[in-house]
C-alpha cells in the first residue's frame, strides 16, 4: 500500500483556509497513492473553541473530504471537530474512495490544554478494513496509553494523527516506536509543524516504523508531503517466525 503524509503547518480556525491549503498539497501528489494522510484538527488547528468552529457530518469539510476522496480515487484521513447531539467530538474520519467514511472519536482528551472540558471521550476502539489491510485508528494523546492499542486484533497498521509540540518530540519519537516493536505492526503517524495560536511550536516529525521498530520513513520536520510503500507480507512472515503476540497478556478495557 501507498500513503502519502502531509505534514504541513495551519491556518488558526479556519477551516477553508486549511481545505484549500491541503487541496493544493493534494493536487501536487503525482504518484497513484491508496492512503493520504492529514493531521489532528488539520482544518483548525487544536482549538478548545469547540462551539465556535466545529461542523456536522454533513458540513463543508466532511463533504470537501469525500468529494476529494472520490475524485481521487484515494482514501483519505485525518481528523476534525465534529458537533453531535449537542456534544463535540474529536472526530478521526477516515473516508474510503467512493466516499464512504468509518470514524473514530478520540478516546483519550488532552487534560493538560482542557481537551476534556470542550470534548467528549470516544468509548470505542476503532479497526478499518482496507485494501486487504486492517488499520486501527488513533488519535495524538493516545499514543501515551499502549493497553488501549494492544493489538488484540491482529491488525496490520498503527495509525497516528497529531499535533504534538515541538518540546516533547523525544516522547512522540520514542513512544511510536514503542507502539510498533510491542505490536508487530507498521507505525504511521503524521504531525502538524508551525506556530499555532498558543504560540506552541510544532516540528513534526511524522515518520513510518515498520514492525521490528525501523524506520521506513525518518522524522521530517519541514512541511512536505511525504510517500511510502508498506508492504503486509514480511510483516506476517516475521510474526509467524517470532510469534511474540501469541504470548501477550490477556485484558479487559472498562471505559
Amino acid at each position: 500500500m501507498k500513503i502519502a503524509l502531509i505534514q504541513s503547518d495551519l491556518y488558526w480556525e479556519d477551516a477553508s483556509a486549511n481545505r484549500k491549503n491541503f487541496e493544493s498539497k493534494i493536487n501536487q501528489i503525482d504518484l497513484k497513492v491508496n492512503l493520504i494522510v492529514l493531521p489532528e484538527m488539520f482544518s483548525t488547528g487544536f482549538t478548545m473553541n469547540a462551539s465556535e468552529v466545529a461542523e456536522t457530518m454533513q458540513g463543508e469539510t466532511v463533504l470537501w473530504m469525500q468529494s476529494l476522496a472520490k475524485q481521487k480515487q484515494v482514501a483519505i484521513v485525518g481528523s476534525l471537530i465534529i458537533a453531535e447531539e449537542a456534544k463535540y467530538y474529536n472526530r478521526m474520519l477516515f473516508v474510503f474512495p467512493n466516499g464512504a467514511i468509518r470514524h473514530y472519536d478520540k478516546r483519550h482528551l488532552f487534560t493538560l490544554a482542557g481537551e476534556d472540558k470542550s470534548y467528549t471521550a470516544g468509548t470505542e476502539k476503532v479497526i478499518v478494513e482496507y485494501l486487504d489491510w486492517k488499520i486501527c485508528l488513533q488519535i495524538c494523546y493516545d499514543l501515551r496509553f499502549p493497553v488501549f492499542a494492544r493489538n488484540t486484533e491482529n491488525y496490520d497498521l498503527l495509525l497516528y494523527v497529531a499535533n504534538w509540540p515541538k518540546v516533547r518530540t523525544n516522547a512522540w519519537d520514542a513512544l511510536l516506536k514503542a507502539r510498533a516493536i510491542e505490536n508487530m505492526s507498521y507505525v504511521v503517524a503524521v504531525n502538524r509543524v508551525g506556530l499555532d495560536a498558543n504560540e506552541y511550536e510544532h516540528i513534526g516529525h511524522s515518520q513510518v516504523i515498520d514492525f521490528l521498530g525501523n524506520p521506513v520513513l525518518n522524522p521530517r520536520e519541514k512541511e512536505g508531503v511525504f510517500i511510502v510503500e508498506v508492504d503486509k507480507k514480511p510483516m506476517l512472515e516475521t510474526r509467524n517466525k517470532l510469534d511474540f503476540l501469541s504470548d501477550r497478556d490477556q485484558f479487559e478495557i472498562r471505559i
